[in-house]
């Protein structure tokens, strides 16, 4: 959910018959800003593809063959990026003539505020990350492979989660109707899963339980289809600045990437290494989108991501942290996320009233923002650290997201081998 406030339906109908006179005139040239490329790119190198290449490349023992895959992978989701690149501000020029357009409610009163700001632009993402997964299977799997079925699985619950994301965009769906869309998107993968169902016990309850493998059965696809619930909708709900919904993508992506890439050199297990494997061939397409719209999406942002790319992302990574064996992790990535969700909790469940939009106060003549009542992130962390501008707070919230990654991966450290 983007800082935006659509246009009202008497706008649209006063605007119509302009924008329909003018509509063949309309080139696919960039109705937008110049993206912010540049300054992505070399901020993220830094802090993140130097060090994940040297892990991949340098500091793990990595087979040949597992090794080759992943760089076919990176190759085509760096083509990936570019192509993100050149498609945004053509799909822009397009969304706008349909009326699919925002303003930005954290400028309200100024310039920037009276700006037509193209919305849904996600679909791009997921249209981008689909064309490079499949062409990906033409130079890793084989048709008897036996992951190529939860592979197409996962791209159906994927594909299928974009286009719902996409149809809430458009028809405006309402809450009680959101939380339960990842659970239809997530069937397809739930059907083909093939995995095991157990869980391993923890070593200081093994006493108590007598077990140390425990089979769930179907409550564990139950748990998986509450766990795609759940991604999907914490990264639509923690949003509402300029850059949130992708920048936290982009940290927690991250995070798996340099995850799945300790738990495969640190594994001699071969079917560990290629549950991890799979992660990585989904999650660096991911990344290298969401990078790509992160360079339009930044602030001040030229596109708002919608829905579309919310419930991409969330379920993206839920696929993932389920087919790679990861789901505890995963969660723990997602601190921030639990933390906005369970502030939400009684706004959302009708406990307290909730308003169309929970996001700070704007001051057009300061330009910063004051934390509301509102029970969110965003807002909690204004009434705790004080008025700050937008860019700002959004910088502080991915900071704290990165955090909470370094967090994991120290917990982790801490926990091998008494934990489990």
């Amino acid at each position: 959910m983007a800082a935006r406030k659509r246009a009202s339906s008497d706008t649209t109908t006063q605007q119509k018959s302009q924008e329909t006179s003018s509509s063949s005139s309309i080139s696919p040239d960039s109705p937008i800003a110049p993206s912010k490329a540049a300054q992505i790119l070399k901020f993220s190198s830094l802090f993140f593809f130097v060090p994940y290449s040297y892990l991949v490349f340098y500091h793990y023992e990595i087979e040949n063959q597992l090794r080759r895959s992943i760089l076919i992978n990176a190759v085509l989701s760096f083509a990936g990026f570019f192509v993100t690149l050149r498609l945004i501000p053509v799909a822009s020029a397009y969304v706008l003539r349909r009326n699919l357009f925002g303003y930005d409610i954290n400028k309200k009163g100024t310039p920037q505020g009276t700006i037509k700001v193209p919305e849904s632009l996600g679909i791009v993402i997921g249209i981008v990350f689909m064309v490079v997964a499949i062409l990906f299977q033409y130079f890793n799997f084989t048709s008897d492979s036996i992951w190529l079925v939860e592979y197409n699985a996962a791209l159906a619950s994927i594909c299928f989660m974009t286009l719902l994301g996409f149809v809430d965009d458009v028809l405006d769906v309402p809450w009680r109707v959101k939380l339960v869309l990842p659970s239809f998107a997530a069937l397809p993968l739930l059907m083909a899963y093939a995995g095991h169902t157990t869980i391993i016990i923890p070593k200081p309850l093994i006493p108590y339980v007598g077990l140390e493998v425990l089979d769930l059965g179907w409550i564990y696809k139950l748990y998986m289809g509450l766990l795609a619930v759940f991604c999907t909708n914490s990264i639509n709900i923690h949003a509402g600045l300029n850059g949130l919904e992708v920048g936290q993508t982009v940290v927690i992506a991250s995070a798996i990437l340099i995850h799945n890439v300790m738990q495969i050199g640190a594994s001699t297990d071969p079917e560990y290494k290629q549950a991890h494997a799979f992660s990585i061939y989904l999650v660096q397409p991911l990344l290298a989108t969401s990078l790509a719209l992160l360079s339009y999406n930044w602030y001040p942002s030229s596109v708002f991501v919608g829905d579309t790319y919310t419930y991409f992302a969330g379920m993206t990574m839920a696929v993932v942290g389920i087919l790679g064996h990861f789901s505890e992790t995963l969660l723990i990535f997602f601190i921030p996320q639990v933390l906005n969700f369970l502030l939400s909790l009684p706004q959302l469940s009708g406990y307290v009233k909730c308003p169309r939009h929970r996001l700070p106060r704007f001051d057009p003549q300061t330009g910063l923002l004051t934390g509301t009542d509102d029970g969110t992130l965003v807002n909690l962390f204004l009434r705790k650290f004080g008025r700050m501008s937008e860019k700002s707070l959004c910088i502080l919230l991915l900071v704290f997201q990165a955090i909470g990654c370094c967090f994991c991966f120290v917990l982790r450290w801490f926990l091998a081998g008494w934990y489990k």
